[in-house]
């Protein structure tokens, strides 16, 4: 029971990486507060993970929800120690065609989410420090065509997690992104974008460009295991790492 006692917000829970970061924590002794959009796929989740699971309604986007969301959660908690901020969404744009809706619905909930979400967590942390966790891309580091917002979004969220985890230092709290490489839901609906002649070509690049068995990675057996560990007390000399979980996609020097 690693993270027995530990006091965990995961946003985006309510499916892929982040309801199985939900159900790690859950199972090695967290007490964990699994926030989404999604409310019956969200309470499903927490339901399934057991009693110290509670499910709580928050678009990432909105600073005044988040803020709100997180007081409502650390008074429940009785405090925070870690922060998993799962939440993304992705869409597929040309980049000449991308709207300004469009644009700011994707940053609005990748970039600003982080922010708004990491902020709200500080307030809880400064007091006696703990983990946050961010969720960076590889797109944000080599860019990644028709998604040219996605792509800038998750840069901007690399550069967030870097700085904050200088300025924030001081109080004990390490910050962290994680550059996953894992099938999801979300890339079930980037595959969905191509045609049967892309998707050909994009498994056939995958199975050169993963070195690890040439295909994305699973989220219960590849990821969930560096997010205990990360969350946990044996990561406490780590902070400002963008830390790849992707079979060796992108190998950062």
């Amino acid at each position: 029971m690693q993270l027995a006692g530990k006091r965990i917000i995961v946003t985006g829970a309510a499916n892929g990486i982040g309801a199985a970061t939900v159900r790690a924590y859950a199972a090695e002794g967290a007490r964990v507060a699994a926030l989404d959009i999604a409310d019956d796929q969200g309470r499903a989740v927490a339901g399934e993970a057991g009693p110290g699971v509670s499910y709580h309604h928050c678009d990432v986007s909105r600073r005044d929800v988040v803020f709100a969301v997180f007081e409502h959660v650390a008074a429940e908690l009785g405090g925070l120690d870690v922060l998993a901020h799962v939440a993304g969404v992705e869409r597929g744009s040309p980049a000449e065609d991308i709207s300004e809706p469009e644009w700011d619905f994707v940053l609005g909930v990748n970039l600003k989410g982080t922010v708004h979400t990491n902020q709200a967590a500080f307030q809880h942390l400064r007091e006696r420090g703990g983990r946050i966790i961010n969720f960076g891309s590889g797109a944000g580091i080599r860019g990644q065509r028709g998604a040219a917002h996605y792509s800038a979004a998750k840069a901007g969220v690399m550069a967030w997690t870097r700085t904050v985890a200088q300025e924030w230092a001081r109080y004990g709290i390490t910050v962290n992104s994680v550059v996953p490489a894992i099938w999801t839901g979300m890339y079930d609906a980037h595959r969905a974008r191509m045609t049967p002649e892309d998707l050909a070509i994009h498994d056939l690049t995958m199975r050169h460009v993963i070195p690890l068995g040439g295909r994305l990675g699973d989220a219960a057996r590849d990821l969930a295991p560096v997010m205990l560990f990360l969350a946990g007390d044996g990561a406490r000399f780590i902070t400002g790492q963008a830390i790849p979980v992707d079979g060796g996609m992108v190998m950062l020097g």
